[in-house]
């Protein structure tokens, strides 16, 4: 068998067992990659140093490390509490809830998010005596859609920015245009339309909910610092090689230090345990393995199938990357799928002679949003239903995706809509 066959039937056993095994995912793309390595497919060399962007890691890391000490902090908690307590009507309150967990997860993981938020939607439900299902729904929905619309949000928001050398700016504004960034916020708010007509039968005062206090803003703080200093990463590395990756980590390294020697509400070994360390080796090993699929040339042969498909129509093309990339993310992880089809999809922007942001924005907010699709399309609906059925709430597919369909159709077409417009014309 040749390194080609072997790096196609790797990848796809590693895919099977990503669906079937959500809860191993790390340990299969580790043992994939080491695979390839111990078949000759890759050396060690290019699998380490070449394959893996340890930029991309290192932001990703030192974000974790900062985003875990923002939610002990307990400051979102607040922001949360106090939220709720200002709204007029419990439908308001759920929205409120909705939209913070999007905002937040503009800066912090999805399921931190969700975790953080929870036990306040939880709650308000108990209080009012209301079916806490559909609120719990919506903000895990919500945390999923923000978290496409910075370079700090989400991993595939850090992989595409990898990969086409963006700042943190350059998803407000790329190229003179507008960014991503201001795509999501259209899809928000045709979203959150959708969320207030389903909660629309809840018009009753929100209970008062005890306020908590913040227990320190410095992690508040830190966070402000990371996207100020990566605002100049386009100007000291327009490569993007090296400097996202060090100067988040050295900012995560700063703040373990703080926490080592100010911080007396929990331990410094209880925030590393709390890491998101799966995630962490799960990208390292998805890294390696779709690097031994692109050496192979499978994913030439799939640009140029794709370029005969759609002919020469750019909408077409848009149209398709986007709806095939929602489909394959309701019910699969994103990460694989997005690192595959990046370079596939820049084959074919290039093929049709079409701009590749238009494209590229497609593919990610379909990668991206197509997660809400259904209840394991997603680590943080997975995380929400395992919360609900711990208060003896049992969701099916039909009743996650009740939300989860209008939602995400919403937000797609809207935020698409936008992106055409800017790109596409």
């Amino acid at each position: 068998m040749t390194s080609a066959w072997i790096s196609l039937a790797v990848f796809f056993v590693c895919y099977v067992l990503f669906v079937a095994l959500p809860t191993r995912r790390s340990w299969t793309a580790c043992t994939g990659g080491l695979l390839l390595v111990l078949t000759t497919s890759l050396t060690w060399r290019e699998a380490l140093l070449e394959k893996i962007s340890w930029n991309v890691m290192g932001l990703f890391f030192g974000t974790l490390i900062l985003a875990e000490m923002f939610l002990l902090s307990r400051v979102p908690a607040v922001m949360a509490e106090w939220l709720v307590d200002r709204c007029r009507s419990t439908r308001l309150a759920m929205l409120a809830l909705c939209m913070l967990s999007g905002v937040i997860s503009i800066f912090v993981e999805n399921v931190a998010v969700v975790l953080l938020v929870a036990p306040v939607a939880l709650s308000l439900a108990d209080k009012l005596k209301i079916n806490p299902v559909p609120l719990l729904i919506g903000v895990a929905v919500s945390s999923n859609l923000q978290g496409t619309a910075t370079m700090i949000g989400d991993p595939p928001s850090m992989i595409l920015a990898g990969h086409m050398r963006m700042g943190f700016w350059d998803f407000f504004v790329y190229q003179g245009k507008i960014g991503i960034f201001f795509a999501v916020q259209t899809g928000m708010l045709a979203s959150l339309a959708v969320l207030a007509f389903l909660f629309r039968k809840n018009k009753d005062k929100p209970a008062q909910i005890d306020q908590e206090q913040a227990l320190s803003w410095t992690p508040a703080a830190m966070l402000g610092v990371l996207v100020l200093g990566l605002s100049f990463a386009t100007v000291i590395d327009p490569e993007f090689r090296w400097f996202a990756g060090t100067f988040t980590l050295v900012l995560g390294a700063v703040a373990l230090v703080w926490f080592r020697l100010r911080v007396r509400w929990t331990s410094t070994r209880a925030l590393v345990r709390a890491l998101d360390w799966d995630t962490t080796f799960f990208l390292i090993g998805v890294f390696v393995l779709v690097g031994g699929l692109s050496d192979s040339g499978w994913m030439d042969h799939l640009a140029e199938f794709m370029s005969k498909t759609v002919g020469s129509g750019p909408l077409l093309a848009f149209v398709m990357i986007v709806v095939f990339a929602v489909v394959i993310s309701g019910f699969v992880d994103n990460v694989p799928f997005l690192l595959v089809m990046i370079p596939v999809t820049q084959k074919v922007a290039a093929h049709m002679q079409v701009e590749v942001p238009l494209l590229m924005f497609g593919l990610l907010i379909g990668s991206c949003l197509g997660g809400n699709l259904t209840p394991i399309g997603a680590s943080a609906n997975v995380v929400t239903i395992g919360i609900l059925r711990k208060r003896g709430y049992t969701v099916s597919f039909r009743d996650f995706m009740r939300v989860g369909i209008p939602f995400t159709v919403a937000a797609v077409v809207s935020s698409c809509v936008l992106v055409w417009l800017v790109w596409g014309i």
